[in-house]
């Protein structure tokens, strides 16, 4: 949501830093998740922009649309919305913290920097663009630091959170992690 909300600036050529700017239509925001086949997609303003949220440059940009206050609040509204109307898993820096504090069960998953710049490098090859491994690294360096000390609510686990270490684990081996505190 946060990525799809940052396209919407950059197409107005508003910077992601310009909280005035960003008010002129964060209210008005034309933005829904829709899942099809069993596959998640981010529209905006009624186009599919799940692959184009997931371009290298989206990432610093949402990080940085993230830490102004009026998108925080509407995503944060937005989000609710959803977890009232559905039994569902949402992913986010804030959600059990801020979000959904009193969510059935919260994870903080985490992986060292290394690890998680490897796993996005080879995605993001996989799909043909072309990255640098450093610089991927040290943007998300940045942004694990820029959303830990925004002002409002930033990155943190959750007290109550069961924090998970992914780093040497597959993706089957979190996911069965994760369903055996679900299942009990």
């Amino acid at each position: 949501m946060y990525r799809a909300t940052a396209i919407k600036a950059l197409s107005l050529n508003i910077d992601t830093f310009d909280e005035k700017g960003v008010k002129t239509f964060i209210d008005d925001i034309n933005l829904e998740i829709k899942y099809i086949d069993g596959t998640q997609h981010t529209f905006l303003d009624g186009r599919d922009v799940s692959e184009k949220i997931r371009e290298p440059h989206v990432s610093m940009a949402a990080s940085n649309i993230s830490s102004l206050k009026c998108v925080r609040l509407k995503m944060v509204d937005m989000q609710r919305k959803i977890a009232s109307q559905m039994s569902c898993v949402l992913d986010g820096r804030d959600i059990g913290s801020y979000v959904l504090p009193d969510a059935d069960f919260k994870f903080y998953i985490t992986a060292s920097v290394d690890v998680r710049a490897d796993r996005r490098y080879k995605e993001l090859t996989l799909k043909g663009h072309t990255v640098n491994f450093e610089e991927l690294k040290k943007e998300i360096e940045q942004r694990d630091y820029n959303d830990k000390n925004r002002d409002f609510s930033p990155l943190k686990k959750a007290d109550d959170a069961i924090e998970i270490d992914t780093s040497f684990m597959s993706i089957e081996q979190v996911s069965n992690k994760v369903l055996s505190y679900i299942e009990g």
